[in-house]
C-alpha cells in the first residue's frame, strides 16, 4: 500500500521569461515500510520536493497524499498539527534544542501535542540507536554522529507515517555517515518505518530500497537497489 503519493507536483518561482521551474510535474509513490532515496545534483529540485512532501512549503499545483490525507487541503494551523503527528524530519543540521537534554529533545514533539510518550517504545528506540547512556546529556556534549542519532530518535518517537531525511549525513565524516545510514536502515526494518531521504551522495543512496533520480525538477529515472 502506498503511504505517500505526489501527483503532478509543480513549484514555479517568478513569471514569464523569468519563471524558474523548481519542480515540473513530479509523480511519486512510496510504499508503506519502504526506504526510498531521492538523488540529484545541487539545484535539481530534490530539496524543494522534500519540502513539498513534508508540507513545509506549498506547491504551485499538484497534490501530496500522506496516509490517505490530502495535506494541502489543510489550512496552515491544521497542516502544522498534521505534520507534527504524522511526519518525522531528520535535517542535515540536526535542529536539536541546545537547552534541552537528549531525552527531552526526543519526546518534545509528543509533549507539544499534549500526549505522553510511549516509554517502552522510546526505550527500544534509544537502545537501538545506542543512546541509553546519553539521555541526560545536552546536544553540545555530543559528537555530530550522536546528535544525528538523537534527531533520528526524535523523528521516530511519535510513530509517524513517514520520516523525511534531508541530507542526513551532510555534516558528518565518511565513517560516521555510514554508521548513521546503517542505523537508518536498521530503524526502517525494525520499526517498519517508511523513510524518504534526499542525498547527493551515490554511496549513501545505495543503502535504500529504491533510488529515484531527479534532474531539472523532473524524475529522470529510478531503480531498486
Amino acid at each position: 500500500m502506498d503511504i505517500l503519493t505526489a501527483t503532478d507536483l509543480k513549484k514555479y518561482y517568478g513569471s514569464g521569461e523569468n519563471t524558474v521551474k523548481a519542480l515540473d510535474g513530479i509523480d511519486l509513490a512510496v510504499a508503506e515500510g519502504e526506504f526510498a532515496a531521492i538523488v540529484g545534483t545541487s539545484g535539481s529540485g530534490k530539496s524543494t520536493l522534500l519540502h513539498m512532501l513534508g508540507g513545509l512549503d506549498r506547491p504551485t499545483s499538484g497534490s501530496v497524499m500522506v496516509d490517505g490525507n490530502d495535506i494541502f487541503s489543510l489550512c496552515d494551523d491544521e497542516l502544522t498539527i498534521f505534520r507534527r503527528r504524522n511526519i518525522g524530519f531528520v535535517f542535515q543540521s540536526y535542529n536539536l534544542i541546545p537547552t534541552l537534554s537528549v531525552y527531552a529533545n526526543i519526546v518534545m514533539p509528543i509533549e507539544l501535542d499534549g500526549n505522553r510518550p510511549d516509554n517502552s517504545y522510546i526505550k527500544e528506540i534509544v537502545h537501538t540507536l545506542g543512546l541509553k547512556d546519553r539521555l541526560d546529556s545536552f546536544p553540545n556534549q555530543l559528537s555530530g554522529g550522536q546528535q544525528q542519532r538523537v534527531a533520528i530518535a526524535r523523528a521516530l518517537a511519535a510513530k509517524p507515517a513517514i520520516i523525511l531525511a534531508d541530507e542526513p549525513t551532510g555534516n558528518l565524516d565518511s565513517r560516521t555517515s555510514l554508521d548513521v545510514m546503517g542505523l537508518l536502515r536498521v530503524t526502517s526494518e525494525k520499526f517498519a518505518q517508511t523513510i524518504v531521504m534526499i542525498t547527493h551522495n551515490e554511496e549513501i543512496a545505495q543503502t535504500a530500497d529504491r533510488i529515484v533520480r531527479i534532474e531539472d525538477g523532473r524524475i529522470a529515472g529510478e531503480h531498486h537497489v
